[in-house]
């Protein structure tokens, strides 16, 4: 199974609309000219800006023709009820009204959680979806598992970054480690490519659609905006186990299509 993990779209309405909406529109093209192409691609949060209700809408311009399964992620730019409002019950949200759900594809279970804390900029699973993730991650334990969220939870080096991560990591991690079918954590949040150990299988955070933080790994130094390319990752789960690629958007000679 081939998986196109994409991240941090941001998109947003007015003026500044045009960047974010066009990023996430050529990677997405992107992803329709990979061959084979991939059986679904997932966002890993900041799906939009400001968490509007008119936000959601332009996002559902973006993907709403697009012809491959979408699974959405939270990030802590998003707003749940507003995300819920414009896409519950649609297989953007896994077919549920819920910001956290699972996707049993054939060769693998796309397991979705809900990162989001409200008015803060780190995350927290809550001990309620962590069994909710326990009993889903039980269910096929014969079948390769991919979970996805939007605060990596692990430290990465850079304060900025750390200072706003995912408060149960180590929580997290017992669930994970209970499961060895989890071939692959996926996270965003970071706007930079990163490669991890976490709980007995591989962490990896997907670059964002739109544009990348700054290596700032240095506390009195300031985080910032770079004009590094875009990209995403591709994920293939094959064998019991998972290889990934990082796919160039912005600078890639490789082919894109409409939609």
């Amino acid at each position: 199974m081939l998986i196109a993990q994409l991240s941090d779209p941001h998109v947003t309405t007015g003026p500044l609309a045009a960047e974010p909406a066009g990023g996430l529109h050529r990677a997405l093209g992107r992803v329709l000219g990979l061959r084979p192409r991939p059986d679904c691609v997932v966002i890993t949060g900041d799906l939009v800006e400001h968490g509007r209700p008119d936000e959601y809408l332009a996002l559902r311009e973006v993907i709403g023709r697009f012809p491959l399964p979408v699974h959405l992620v939270t990030g802590n730019h998003d707003d749940r009820e507003s995300l819920l409002d414009t896409f519950g019950g649609t297989p953007w949200l896994g077919g549920g009204f819920s910001a956290y759900y699972h996707v049993d594809h054939p060769t693998a279970t796309v397991v979705v959680l809900d990162s989001l804390l409200p008015g803060a900029g780190g995350g927290r699973l809550g001990e309620e979806q962590l069994g909710w993730l326990d009993g889903v991650l039980a269910g096929r334990p014969d079948v390769p598992a991919v979970v996805c969220l939007h605060h990596p939870p692990v430290t990465v080096g850079l304060p900025a970054a750390d200072a706003v991560g995912l408060a149960d990591a180590d929580a997290l991690a017992e669930v994970i480690g209970r499961h060895p079918h989890v071939v692959r954590v996926a996270a965003g949040h970071l706007h930079r490519p990163v490669t991890a150990a976490f709980a007995g299988t591989v962490l990896t955070v997907a670059p964002s659609t739109v544009r990348q933080s700054s290596l700032t790994m240095s506390a009195d130094e300031e985080i910032g905006w770079v004009d590094e390319p875009t990209a995403f990752l591709l994920h293939l789960v094959e064998g019991g186990g998972c290889v990934t690629h990082t796919v160039q958007v912005s600078h890639s000679a490789g082919h894109t299509c409409g939609f």
